[in-house]
């Protein structure tokens, strides 16, 4: 199972997710079984200091091809993969033409996804939103990836209504090229989507939930080490800022018993110590209820 020169254990992916896929979360996720975990979106350009012990696939978002041969150069020991982001609906990517609205810039989406193949022998994938200039982009992609990714809803769409999987079948069969499907992928219906599928990814299904990628091979979740307590000591070795814990443990909040007063308790909250101390936290997050 390969994706280029990359071996893979099993072809279910954390998505890549802004805000949520710090190197904390991205290891309960490997550790729960994820077959590789991605980054959130990293602007090239940036000069963030990037914790990348874990070699995960990176995800770049960019308008241009400025800055990502150095970039790919600088971290190409510590990825896995780089992946090129024309997905992302959000209010920021909009307001600053990159992701899923960037599509109709053909000739800028060439020019990037050529630099990253001629700067790395490592696999590079793109992935793409359901558009009129879809299909063209896959033309090109053919040029340069080794594999894309599909989400097969509209950038206006954003992330509510019904994937259309019928687009994304299509998609599948109109290229030889390994297709990673992404759109409500969940621990129940992922052995059925890999049947039309190369590869998943889940994103949503998977925030605060790192053991779905253990459920979906159906092992027990319960004594696995991915619950909260395990994310914190993972935070804690790699010094992740506490606004970033905050959210992850209000993530891990959901769907569990007493969320709400958690929610009020963690936004509250002011240091470490705190969050580890809310009555009852580790606990009952460590499992579903």
């Amino acid at each position: 199972m390969k994706i280029r020169n990359l071996s893979l254990e099993n072809p279910v992916f954390l998505a890549p997710m802004a805000e949520v896929n710090d190197i904390a979360f991205r290891v309960l996720c490997t550790r729960a079984g994820a077959g590789l975990a991605y980054t959130g979106m990293i602007n090239p350009l940036a000069r963030q200091k990037l914790a990348l012990d874990d070699r995960p696939a990176i995800q770049l978002f960019c308008i241009s091809p400025k800055g990502v041969a150095e970039f790919i150069q600088k971290h190409e020991r510590q990825a896995a993969l780089f992946d090129f982001n024309l997905g992302c609906p959000s209010r920021v990517a909009k307001k600053c033409g990159f992701g899923a609205f960037m599509h109709h810039r053909l000739g800028a989406i060439e020019e990037i996804l050529k630099t990253m193949r001629h700067s790395t022998d490592k696999p590079v994938t793109v992935k793409l939103r359901k558009s009129a200039q879809t299909l063209e982009i896959l033309r090109m992609a053919e040029k340069y990836c080794d594999a894309i990714g599909i989400h097969p809803r509209t950038e206006q769409q954003g992330y509510s209504g019904e994937p259309d999987m019928a687009f994304a079948l299509k998609l599948k069969k109109k290229t030889k090229l390994p297709v990673i499907y992404s759109g409500n992928v969940n621990g129940a219906n992922a052995n059925a989507l890999l049947k039309s599928f190369d590869f998943l990814m889940i994103g949503r299904s998977a925030m605060g939930h790192p053991e779905v990628f253990a459920e979906w091979q159906g092992k027990q979740a319960s004594n696995a080490g991915f619950g909260f307590g395990d994310y914190l000591k993972l935070a804690m070795k790699y010094r992740i800022p506490l606004k970033q814990v905050r959210l992850q443990a209000i993530h891990f909040t959901s769907g569990r018993e007493g969320a709400k007063e958690m929610r009020i308790g963690l936004m509250e909250a002011k240091t470490l110590d705190e969050i580890r101390g809310l009555a009852g936290f580790s606990g009952r997050l460590r499992a579903r209820v």
